[in-house]
C-alpha cells in the first residue's frame, strides 16, 4: 500500500505543514493561501496520476492536525475509480488525527464508479474532547453519458471515529453490491446520488442546528408537496417528483450530550447535493476562507 503522510502543526501562529509525503500513484498540492489572509487554514488537494483510481491500486494517506490548527482535505474533481481487471479490486485508506481545539474538514467531490468497478474505503479519524471535524462521503451512480447508472460491482465506504485514542463515538459502513436476485440500480430506483455528512465538536455547533432545521423543513414540505419541497435543491421537475422526493434527507444526533451530527441523503441528481452542501455549509468561510463547493 502506497502512503502519504500531511504533518500541520502551528508555525508562528499559524496552521503550517511541516511535513509532506506522497509516493505514486498519490500526490497532495497544497497552495500558499485559499481565501483571505486573514484566514488561518491549510488546504490539501489530493490527486491520482492518471487521473483516476485504477484497479489494483492501494493507496494510503495519514493526516494529523495539531493543537489549535484548521485543515481541509479535498480533491480537484471527482474520485473516478476506473473498471476492474479480472478480481482486481482498488482500495483507499485515509488515517487522520485531529488535536485539541483543532478543525479538519474532509470535502471531497464525489466517488465515480465506472462500469464493474471495484472499490472500497476506510476513514479513520481520531478525536479528542474539543476536536471538531466535518466529513462529506458521496458517491453519485456512475457515467450517465455513457448510460451507466450504479453498474459498478462493489463499493464500499466504511467511517469510523474514535474519541481520546480508541473510544467508539461513530461506526459506519455503507455498502453497494451487485445482487444475485436484485442489482444496485433496481434498488436505488431514480435516486443517482447517495450522501452522508458529518459535523461533529464546538466549531460546528451552530450549523449542526441550522441542518437539522433546514432538513426538517424541506422533509416537511417535499413529503405534502413534493414539486414546491425539493425546488431549492433540483433543477428538473418530471413525473416522478409527484410521487417521490427528489431530494431525501434526514439527521440523527451521535455521542455524548450529542458533539455529533450526521445528515444522510438521496437525491436524483448531483447537482441537488451540491446545492444543499453550499447552501449548508456557506457559513463556514470564515473558519475556511472560502465557501465549500462553491
Amino acid at each position: 500500500m502506497e502512503r502519504g503522510k500531511v504533518i500541520v502543526e502551528k508555525v508562528g501562529g499559524k496552521s503550517t505543514v511541516t511535513k509532506c509525503f506522497s509516493k505514486y500513484p498519490l500526490k497532495f498540492i497544497i497552495p500558499r493561501k485559499v481565501g483571505s489572509s486573514e484566514t488561518d487554514a491549510v488546504w490539501i488537494y489530493t490527486i491520482t496520476y492518471g487521473g483516476g483510481i485504477v484497479s489494483g491500486d492501494s493507496i494510503a494517506c495519514d493526516i494529523t492536525v495539531g493543537d489549535g490548527c484548521t485543515t481541509v482535505l479535498t480533491t480537484q474533481a471527482s474520485t473516478k475509480v476506473y473498471k476492474a481487471v479480472g478480481s482486481k479490486s482498488s482500495e483507499q485508506v485515509l488515517e487522520a488525527r485531529i488535536g485539541s481545539n483543532a478543525f479538519l474538514a474532509v470535502i471531497p467531490d464525489p466517488v465515480t464508479c465506472f462500469s464493474t468497478a471495484k472499490y472500497s474505503q476506510r476513514q479513520v479519524f481520531k478525536v479528542v474532547s474539543d476536536s471538531s471535524l466535518l466529513l462529506v462521503d458521496w458517491i453519485t451512480s456512475g457515467r450517465h453519458e455513457r448510460g451507466e447508472k450504479w453498474d459498478f460491482d462493489l463499493y464500499k465506504s466504511t467511517n469510523h471515529i474514535f474519541h481520546n485514542g480508541d473510544e467508539p463515538l461513530f461506526l459506519d459502513t455503507i455498502l453497494l453490491e451487485q445482487g444475485t436476485h436484485a442489482g444496485i440500480a433496481e434498488r436505488m430506483q431514480d435516486y443517482q446520488v447517495i450522501a452522508m455528512v458529518i459535523l461533529l465538536g464546538p466549531k460546528l455547533k451552530l450549523i449542526q442546528n441550522q441542518i437539522q432545521e433546514d432538513v426538517k423543513k424541506i422533509m416537511s414540505q417535499s413529503l405534502h408537496m413534493p414539486t414546491i419541497g425539493s425546488r431549492q435543491y433540483s433543477n428538473k421537475h418530471n413525473d416522478h417528483c409527484l410521487t417521490k422526493p427528489c431530494f431525501v434527507a434526514s439527521c440523527s444526533i451521535f455521542g455524548p450530550k450529542g458533539i455529533g451530527l450526521v445528515t444522510r441523503i438521496a437525491a436524483m441528481t448531483t447537482e441537488s447535493v451540491y446545492n444543499f452542501l453550499q447552501h449548508q455549509l456557506s457559513s463556514m468561510e470564515p473558519l475556511l476562507g472560502v465557501k465549500p463547493y462553491s
